[in-house]
């Protein structure tokens, strides 16, 4: 049996972060990926947005990484030639109930070290004419991203520092020994491999495969439910907006807002779908639910204009009608078995938080590095 210093389960961007900070500390490193190719779920049915750190409740691992992942991400597009965009955006307030809740936005973030300026409505207007609200909160610090050039960005580090790219290689589960763990690796070569450190970032998988790992005590191990994000894109001719526009958060996501990629053709979405099951099929019946959202900050939306475009499936750890959950990064000091790390209800804001999630990670396996 093979052994190895490393092995992070999942090759999404998360898991390539990991990956590639490990192998950069001088570790050999083995990701191992069930799909064809990296990045294959959430990685790739996002909004592509470079969070600022506005809404996660100050000290929480969201706050904490999503600040300091977008501080990194913005760094490291850069320095690596990754393509991005600092477009902004505002947060708007259709009614009076809203505009009331503006207040508690900008206070949080500014607790999250995240300043937002105040816009009255003809000065949101002022930016994007064809916008209705009562009022905004502008975040000059959100961007954009190219997540698959960040990823391969984060790939070809990995595999310059030594790190192995195992596609097809589903984990299938595990052994705690004494001398490390065990895994039992598929495919069409399956294998076993002893590794000092795991890392698992099977994204919607970790809580099935943590069950996988025998020795491991149950009682680490959370519930992961599905929340299903839909997005319409937009036919026809793109109205003239400056900015990502947000409405004001309903409960489960952000609400269906504006987003556009690096080439400006804008999308619509997410809206929170419950699944039972995993899918990635986009309903066209629930446009009529995306115009009525959609028209309370841009009334010109026009009927038929929106196509179904694709979908996400988030990993939550509270179900519907719970209060949202913090990310769950598990470790030695949680559940006591040295050298493994699980990664549980990583979402939004996981792409902006990605390297920051990296360096939290390798401090948990290594202590040396510094204080987690």
């Amino acid at each position: 049996m093979e052994t190895v210093d490393c092995v992070v389960i999942g090759a999404g961007v998360v898991g390539l972060a990991i990956a590639r900070v490990l192998a950069m500390g001088g570790r050999e490193v083995i990701v191992v990926e069930a799909a064809r190719g990296t990045g294959t779920g959430n990685s790739s049915r996002n909004s592509e947005v470079i969070h600022a750190g506005i809404y996660y409740p100050p000290g929480s691992l969201k706050a904490k990484l999503c600040v300091a992942g977008r501080q990194a991400l913005y760094a490291y597009c850069r320095s690596h030639g990754v393509a991005f965009e600092p477009c902004g955006k505002l947060i708007v307030a259709t009614n009076e109930a809203e505009a009331g809740a503006l207040g508690a936005i900008q206070k949080q973030a500014a607790l999250n070290g995240v300043e937002l300026t105040h816009l009255a409505p003809e000065e949101a207007r002022r930016l994007n004419p064809e916008l209705a609200c009562v009022g905004a909160l502008f975040s000059p610090l959100t961007g954009i991203v190219d997540s698959h050039g960040f990823m391969l960005a984060l790939q070809a580090e990995l595999e310059a520092h030594g790190g192995v790219l195992a596609l097809e290689s589903p984990a299938m589960g595990g052994r705690l020994r004494d001398e490390g763990i065990e895994l039992e690796i598929g495919g069409a070569d399956p294998m076993r491999l002893n590794s000092r450190w795991v890392v698992n970032s099977a994204g919607l998988g970790t809580s099935a495969l943590a069950r996988r790992f025998e020795g491991l005590d149950a009682a680490h191990i959370p519930e992961t439910y599905l929340a299903k994000g839909n997005y319409f894109a937009l036919s026809g001719q793109r109205p003239q907006f400056a900015q990502l526009i947000y409405p004001v958060p309903v409960p489960g996501g952000l609400g269906v807002h504006l987003t556009f990629d690096l080439a400006h053709q804008m999308r619509f979405g997410p809206d929170v779908e419950w699944i039972a099951q995993e899918s990635y099929t986009v309903d066209p019946d629930r446009a009529d639910g995306f115009y009525d959202a959609i028209r309370r900050y841009w009334p010109g939306l026009q009927d038929g204009a929106l196509e179904p475009a694709y979908c996400g499936v988030r990993p939550k750890l509270a179900p519907k009608g719970a209060p949202a959950r913090d990310f769950l990064i598990s470790g030695p000091r949680e559940h006591g078995v040295r050298g493994l790390v699980n990664l549980f209800g990583v979402e939004s804001p996981g792409l902006t938080a990605a390297l920051a999630i990296a360096d939290h990670v390798a401090r948990l396996l290594d202590p040396e590095r510094g204080a987690a």
